[in-house]
């Protein structure tokens, strides 16, 4: 990721705060924008296009949530990744809900808050450096649906460490909805997702014209039924691997076995 070609949008009232984590990112490489609310940060979109937005949730004339549901588009998603800052930890509900990249509240670890936010830029970048550190290339993208926050995240951290672009779900309904929007390369699927089976997610997704040519991994960690799930979903057509196991290395391995 070549930092000196992505722009961070930092969006806060609070002068020392927004100078403090400007100079943490414009030190580390990155451009830097920043805007004192909602109403500035609007003006300063006309202008440039950020791959990450810094946002607080409390702020005059125009507050978090209102600049963030003015920047959404027609699938309820801003064209930029948005991670949020608040004083109030209550909220981090409210914005699983709204689907932000990332929640941080105050008051926070700098170094902990640049470390999520480069994440989520690595994450919608698109490209990787070569072993070489000498040219960009595409980095394949990766949709993985898992329920269980701990486990999607330490996924979705392997998966990125590995070079690919990652997006997540927590439901096979909010998973067909993403890939529609954004096309990955391959699908991972939690077999025992919460609304939907994991299989039948991804029969859906097979019945989709854009779909075709993307690989589809289903898993399962229920350690009674793998012999059993085994034998009745890794024979079907629908599927490119079946992994009975959860454990990032065990996903890895097969995905990289696709490839």
């Amino acid at each position: 990721m070549e930092k000196r070609n992505k722009l961070v949008l930092i969006v806060d009232d609070e002068e020392d705060l927004r100078d403090t984590v400007e100079y943490k990112f414009s030190s580390s490489g990155f451009q830097v924008a920043t805007a004192v609310d909602g109403v500035d940060a609007l003006e300063k979109l006309e202008t440039i296009k950020p791959d990450l937005i810094i946002l607080d949730v409390n702020m005059p004339r125009m507050n978090g949530i209102e600049f963030y549901n003015e920047i959404k588009g027609s699938d309820d998603k801003p064209p930029y990744p948005v991670l949020v800052l608040t004083a109030r930890a209550n909220m981090e509900q409210l914005f699983k809900d709204l689907d932000v990249d990332g929640f941080m509240p105050k008051p926070f670890d700098l170094d902990a808050l640049y470390k999520e936010g480069e994440s989520i830029i690595k994450k919608y970048s698109g490209t990787v450096m070569t072993a070489a550190g000498k040219e960009e290339i595409r980095a394949r993208r990766i949709c993985i649906a898992e329920n269980e926050k701990a486990v999607s995240d330490q996924l979705a951290i392997a998966f990125l460490d590995a070079g690919y672009v990652v997006n997540t779900a927590q439901s096979g309904a909010s998973l067909i909805k993403r890939v529609s929007l954004d096309l990955p390369d391959v699908v991972i699927v939690k077999l025992r997702l919460n609304d939907i089976s994991g299989d039948v997610a991804i029969l859906k997704l097979k019945r989709m014209a854009i779909a075709e040519g993307v690989k589809f991994v289903l898993y399962s960690d229920r350690t009674g039924d793998k012999a059993e799930i085994t034998s009745q979903i890794s024979n079907k057509g629908d599927l490119d691997a079946f992994v009975a196991s959860n454990e990032s290395a065990d996903l890895l391995d097969a995905i990289d076995g696709l490839f």
